[in-house]
């Protein structure tokens, strides 16, 4: 017999199958013996009162072993001599997803991307810290991966409404990532293990009959009577076909090229504060209501604040327990900080993006910048973060309670930013449309959890890509863009999803699109 329950248990429980055994055999009235195998379906960690629970959804094999459960293997097709082909610029989660559903849907993608392979990536990112120097192509945000692939690999996203989420991570399994992102309620690969999945999907891109090249910027687009006719690169190569655009949020010189082109465009609101890092110890205590922490059965604790402060937005983002502050500019004379997770999540710090949301309307002073407003307070507010930071990549940073009482911070705890930190007064050169709302945000936040508020924690300048400040106009159901034909505006860059489930699905949705126009 094979039942399937709900059950809520201790994470002790949960973590240790005799245990979980017994207890199912307590509640089903059996002998443990008679379980054969117990299959974790879904896993969630109830942390909202004093007593923590682990909310399980579980399959139990009664008197009988479980059959060969079907692993999932997408159906894709040898391309390499298709007549229909697609270019798909960028190699981000938009793009490589949008390459795989044209596999599948017997189209040959041609994806190129300005940055390196994951490989080559690594070298460049880690002369960001070592060196302070940003190659403006080859960074935390451009290269294969894009933006994702060294910002954790967190995998949660409330888009369900917009496709399938389940394929997107089974497509994720089946290049590498581990199972129990399909299990857990906040999914997350790890900046560790990501890359191996990446490298595995490009090469099932390759050896389909794909084709993928590194290192190949789009400089130019391709347009005839309003239709693309392909793209023209640095490497002075023109690929022909229709182009499936996702180029990721930071893509700025692609939107420059769009507006220059007469290409439809609008400025979309973000989000802009500063990274929060707090000790990871605090943080188990004060999430799992414990002096004692999370113990040896809970992973490290994560938050989610949000409220409004004088209309406006006022959240958390991007949280990572256990991680790491990035550097992400992408390009010189500029400081951006993000944050990343290993797999582990075995740092002593936790960090998270604390930001107020910006519209367009907000910004009077930049309305002469028309449709490129937001973009420009946007770099307005990492140059500033780069002259308070010192001009190089350290990044200006200030205790939290400092912050809110307006104070300069004469010494600093230590930080995971490996580029380094300096004192800067944040609540002085920041606009005081964010600093307002940050600080009674802090103050909420602090009065909600005890101890939130801490001088152990500091604020590190700036956290300004949240989002594309830029979208590309696109019909709403066949994702062709609103004017140019065979152009296909995809994913985060375009200002249709925000994180990698949602740009991957983005991906396959443009993908779909692009074969029903054939």
């Amino acid at each position: 017999m094979v039942l399937e329950k709900n059950c809520r248990v201790l994470p002790k429980i949960a973590a240790t199958e005799n245990l979980l055994k017994e207890y199912l055999a307590k509640e089903l009235d059996i002998t443990p013996k008679s379980i054969h195998a117990i299959h974790i379906l879904k896993r969630s960690i109830d942390a909202r009162q004093r007593m923590v629970f682990v909310n399980l959804q579980i399959r139990i094999f009664i008197d009988e072993k479980p059959k060969e459960e079907r692993v999932f293997l997408p159906t894709y097709k040898d391309v390499s001599q298709a007549k229909k082909q697609v270019i798909v610029v960028g190699a981000g989660p938009g793009g490589l997803f949008a390459a795989l559903r044209l596999i599948e849907l017997g189209i040959k993608p041609i994806v190129v991307e300005r940055g390196k392979d994951i490989s080559e990536r690594k070298k460049d990112i880690a002369l960001i810290s070592t060196s302070h120097k940003v190659d403006a192509d080859s960074n935390y945000c451009f290269g294969e991966g894009g933006a994702g692939a060294f910002s954790d690999g967190k995998l949660y996203t409330r888009s369900k409404k917009r496709g399938n989420v389940d394929k997107i991570l089974q497509v994720l399994c089946y290049h590498g990532a581990s199972h129990s992102i399909l299990i857990d309620a906040h999914p997350h690969i790890g900046t560790d293990k990501l890359p191996s999945v990446i490298k595995n999907m490009r090469e099932t891109i390759l050896s389909y009959g794909g084709e993928v090249y590194f290192e190949t910027r789009m400089d130019d687009l391709l347009i005839q009577h309003n239709q693309v006719k392909g793209v023209v690169t640095n490497t002075g190569q023109t690929f022909l076909g229709n182009v499936l655009l996702a180029t990721g949020h930071s893509a700025r010189d692609v939107y420059r090229l769009l507006q220059h082109k007469e290409v439809a465009i609008e400025a979309k609101g973000i989000a802009v504060g500063v990274r929060l890092e707090h000790p990871q110890a605090l943080i188990d205590q004060l999430q799992y209501h414990s002096k004692d922490g999370r113990g040896e059965y809970l992973p490290a604790a994560e938050y989610s604040y949000v409220t409004q402060v004088a209309d406006r937005g006022v959240y958390s983002f991007c949280m990572c327990p256990g991680g790491f502050v990035v550097p992400s500019a992408s390009a010189p004379n500029q400081v951006v900080v993000n944050g990343m997770s290993p797999s582990s999540r075995g740092s002593v710090w936790a960090n998270a993006g604390m930001v107020v949301e910006i519209r367009p309307e907000d910004l009077p002073q930049y309305a002469e910048y028309k449709e490129f407003s937001v973009m420009r307070f946007q770099e307005d507010m990492e140059n500033l973060a780069y002259v308070n930071g010192g001009s190089k990549q350290t990044a200006p940073a200030q205790r939290m309670t400092d912050y809110v009482r307006k104070k300069v911070s004469y010494d600093l705890p230590a930080s995971s930013y490996t580029p380094g930190i300096v004192s800067s007064p944040l609540h002085f050169w920041l606009p005081e449309q964010i600093n307002e709302r940050l600080r009674e945000g802090f103050k909420t936040f602090g009065r909600w959890s005890n101890g939130f508020l801490t001088p152990d924690a500091i604020l590190l300048g700036v956290e300004t890509r949240t989002s594309s400040p830029i979208r590309i106009l696109r019909d709403r159901e066949t994702c062709e863009h609103v004017s140019i034909k065979g152009l296909y505006p995809c994913g985060e860059g375009a200002g249709y999803a925000g994180g990698i489930v949602s740009a991957a699905i983005d991906g396959e949705k443009c993908a779909e699109s692009v074969l029903m126009q054939f």
